[in-house]
C-alpha cells in the first residue's frame, strides 16, 4: 500500500484531516505526519484534534513517500511561510507524485510556484490567488489534473476521498 505524507500545522480544518486519513488507513495506506518540528503536537482549529508530527519537513523528501495530502484550514497558510514546507510540496509536484489538496491547501502549492497551467479548485477566498498563480479555477466538488486532486471544502470530502483513492490504486 502507499505511504502518504500529511503536511500539517496548527489550526488545520479537523474534518478535512480526520475523514480522509480515516479512510486512507482503513484501505491499508500508511500515514506519516510531516510538519515543522518532529514530535510537536499540532491541533485542529474547531475540534482541537491532536496530531503528533512524525517527521520534520527538513529531514524528509518526496522520495520517502508515494503521495502528499494537504488538509485545509489555516495550516497551509502557516506552512507556506516556511521554505522547507514549500520545497517539500514543490518536490511532490515536480516528481509528478499524487498530491491531494483541499480547501486552503492550494496556498502551499501557490507558494511553491507549481500550479501554473493547471486546473484546480479550492476555497472561495483563494480563487483569485489560484488565478494569479497562472492556474484555471473550476467551481466543482473535485478536480483532478494529472497528479493533482483538489476540492473546495468539507462538503466535498466524499468526492475528494474517492478521487484520491483512485490515484492511489
Amino acid at each position: 500500500m502507499s505511504k502518504i505524507a500529511v503536511i500539517i500545522d496548527d489550526y488545520f480544518e479537523d474534518s478535512e484531516y480526520t475523514e480522509p486519513v480515516s479512510v486512507f488507513r482503513a484501505k491499508g495506506h500508511d500515514i506519516i505526519h510531516v510538519g515543522l518540528e518532529k514530535g510537536k503536537t499540532v491541533k485542529g482549529k474547531k475540534e482541537q484534534t491532536p496530531v503528533v508530527i512524525d517527521e520534520s519537513v527538513d529531514m524528509v523528501g518526496a522520495d520517502h513517500f508515494d503521495a502528499l495530502f494537504i488538509p485545509g484550514g489555516y495550516s497551509p497558510d502557516q506552512l507556506r511561510a516556511h521554505p522547507g514546507a514549500v520545497a517539500f510540496a514543490r518536490e511532490f509536484m515536480q516528481k509528478n507524485k499524487p498530491v491531494f489538496s483541499i480547501c486552503h491547501g492550494p496556498q502551499l502549492l501557490i507558494s511553491a510556484d507549481v500550479i501554473q497551467g493547471r486546473t484546480l479548485t479550492g476555497w472561495t477566498s483563494i480563487i483569485q490567488d489560484i488565478k494569479n498563480a497562472g492556474a484555471t479555477f473550476v467551481d466543482k466538488s473535485v478536480v483532478t489534473d494529472r497528479n493533482l486532486v483538489t476540492s473546495r471544502n468539507p462538503n466535498d470530502l466524499p468526492d475528494f476521498i474517492h478521487a484520491a483513492l483512485e490515484k492511489l490504486a
